[in-house]
């Protein structure tokens, strides 16, 4: 079933979104349970999403890339979530951040360098947390010192998304903490330099085939042409590449909603009680009514983000909105849900209990709810 929204999307996008959900339907469903236990992505997945152009889609075509817009990232975020969320994010990340940062704030060298390599093979992942950094980002501890010809990184991450699989990273880290937010610095990292380390692994509530990792750096060595944008400036490669990133989130979102709501409608024409199918009792129809509307708001919240985004137009005030609501939708949609199925669908056998807990993150990672309506107030007052 695609997204019925002829007026929202152009015939192109359209295809698009119904290529990769199909893709996914194929491929990815038939793993989902055992990915959700084994806490693990399946390799053949990524070498997909390469082979099928998933992570190149912004990045330019003299660099191996599609050179296509941000709102066809949203799409095919959106289609994977509809089928696995984890996937989705694997795919959001590297997109929304790390090919985001290297595109607006990378030399011409080190685009030359790295897009190749995250256009084709290599997974990327954005390393901004912290132990005691989060909602507040920029009180990172991790250091970066100027040794002349190169820098050398101290210092330790939390909550990286994709820290498992990937191999290239965006690391934030202060080369003047008496400086404080004006001495961070972004720098691109190799997970082969000397001095750094991966540390555990998170176990998770949801989401849980995505790997979510500790990283640490000790006396790691940074060649100064790995700086992303300039020195002191790297919380404006923070602040502006996320912006963009809750935009993928949303995607996110509005992707595992409809395919809890895809379930819930499913088994709602299945299940018989009283004679007859469920989904003929006016409560459940209501129900679903409510959740479909829910959806599409939040649905079009996200597109409309996007949109300002592409076009070059302010989308903060948009994108935090997107978040936010979509976030909530989510979190409702998949609660309604689950209860639709009843019992079952407090059973790992049904998809209802698995979408109800990946849509919990919704409203944590990249900002929280909370940062949001911060965001969102603070514009509105002027």
């Amino acid at each position: 079933m695609s997204v019925q929204a002829l007026t929202v999307l152009s015939e192109e996008e359209q295809l698009l979104y119904d290529s990769v959900y199909e893709y996914a339907l194929e491929k990815i469903k038939p793993k989902v349970h055992e990915m959700d236990e084994s806490e693990k992505m399946e390799s053949e997945f990524i070498a997909d999403f390469f082979e099928n152009d998933y992570m190149a889609i912004e990045i330019p075509e003299q660099y191996e890339g599609l050179e296509s817009g941000f709102f066809s990232a949203i799409l095919v975020i959106e289609a994977l979530s509809r089928v696995d969320p984890s996937c989705g994010v694997l795919v959001d990340v590297h997109n929304t951040l790390v090919n985001n940062a290297v595109n607006n704030w990378g030399s011409d060298s080190l685009k030359a360098k790295y897009f190749p390599q995250l256009a084709t093979k290599r997974l990327g992942a954005y390393c901004l947390s912290e132990p005691a950094s989060g909602s507040d980002a920029f009180a990172l501890k991790t250091t970066a010192k100027d040794m002349g010809d190169h820098f050398v990184l101290n210092g330790s991450k939390l909550w990286i998304t994709n820290g498992l699989e990937a191999s290239i990273f965006i690391v934030f880290a202060n080369v003047n903490p008496e400086a404080g937010y004006r001495g961070i610095t972004a720098f691109v990292v190799e997970d082969s330099f000397e001095g750094f380390r991966r540390g555990k692994k998170e176990s998770k509530l949801g989401i849980r085939a995505s790997s979510t990792m500790e990283l640490s750096f000790e006396d790691m060595k940074v060649p100064k042409e790995n700086v992303l944008g300039e020195v002191g400036k790297g919380y404006k490669v923070a602040i502006e590449t996320l912006n963009e990133g809750r935009i993928g989130i949303g995607a996110q979102m509005i992707g595992l909603a409809r395919g809890a709501l895809d379930a819930a409608v499913a088994y709602a024409k299945e299940r018989v009680q009283f004679g007859q199918p469920i989904a003929t009792f006016q409560a459940v129809q209501h129900e679903i009514a409510r959740m479909e509307a829910e959806l599409e708001a939040a649905r079009l919240l996200v597109y409309n983000a996007a949109r300002l985004k592409d076009m070059g137009q302010s989308f903060l005030r948009e994108a935090a909105i997107a978040k936010l609501k979509a976030s909530e939708a989510a979190e409702l949609i998949t609660s309604r849900s689950l209860e639709l199925f009843g019992g079952y669908g407090y059973s790992k056998e049904y998809p209802a209990e698995k979408f109800y807990r990946d849509a919990k993150i919704g409203k944590i990672y990249e900002g929280t709810s909370f940062m949001q309506l911060n965001t969102i107030a603070k514009l509105a007052l002027g």
